[in-house]
């Protein structure tokens, strides 16, 4: 169990931070998808690096 401390730290850094879920329904291509995300290194450094050379192409800059 998380110490008063703790529980304090961990909704700090939730209000800080922003997140997306991602989910992935079992069939073909969702499976797909979805053991190619847990197969890279750093999935969110993987996602992060789609969604800024999308941007770049779309002349935004990331």
């Amino acid at each position: 169990m998380a110490t008063e401390a703790q529980r304090r730290a961990l909704n700090n850094y939730r209000k800080k931070t922003k997140s997306i879920v991602v989910r992935f329904y079992p069939n073909e291509s969702d499976d797909e998808m979805h053991a190619w995300l847990k197969s890279q290194e750093n999935t969110t450094e993987y996602l992060k690096g789609l969604v800024r050379a999308d941007m770049e192409k779309s002349g935004i800059k990331a």
